[in-house]
């Protein structure tokens, strides 16, 4: 299997364009105002992207679904961990697509992990849209060590991208 390794010092969303239908902003990604090809802030965590396989095209339903999982997961990191360092790894192997976002940062409190709190749909939201797409959403998390969120979706369904047809999903819906 092929590895390629990206680092983005402007934000990860060039590089996990592959994912996505258009490449935006990193501001989109990351919620900060400042452009690509500013120097980060000093209080900025530092971003890797690393890309695992050659990148495949994926169904657009799980393409557009991956991206959105990615985008929450880097916002939280950015808004609510306190992270050094973020990484960003997408697997594409013949059986399996991947995506995770780990951060080095603070950590969730396991009651938030276990219960989400009124007003807050991040973590739900997330796996919503990964049973949308026949996937797995798995969030690791320790206080002080950091955080991982883990999207896994069957090859199967991932590279699917028959045009105009449906393809069955796990959770009996269809992606078009």
């Amino acid at each position: 299997m092929e590895s390629m390794t990206t680092k983005s010092t402007g934000g990860p969303a060039c590089s996990v364009a592959r994912i996505s239908s258009t490449c935006v902003s990193a501001a989109s990604w990351t919620g900060a105002s400042r452009k690509p090809s500013d120097a980060p802030a000093a209080d900025s965590p530092a971003i890797a992207v690393e890309v695992e396989g050659g990148p495949r095209e994926l169904n657009p339903v799980v393409r557009d679904e991956a991206y959105r999982i990615a985008g929450e997961a880097l916002r939280n990191a950015f808004r609510h961990a306190q992270a050094r360092r973020i990484t960003v790894e997408i697997l594409y192997d013949k059986r399996q697509f991947r995506l995770r976002v780990r951060d080095d940062g603070k950590g969730i409190d396991e009651k938030v992990l276990r219960h989400q709190p009124a007003g807050h749909f991040g973590l739900h939201g997330m796996r919503e849209r990964a049973e949308i797409v026949g996937g797995q959403l798995d969030v690791w998390s320790q206080f002080d060590s950091g955080t991982q969120v883990q999207l896994s979706i069957p090859g199967s369904i991932a590279y699917d991208v028959r045009t105009g047809k449906s393809v069955a999903i796990a959770s009996g819906r269809r992606l078009t």
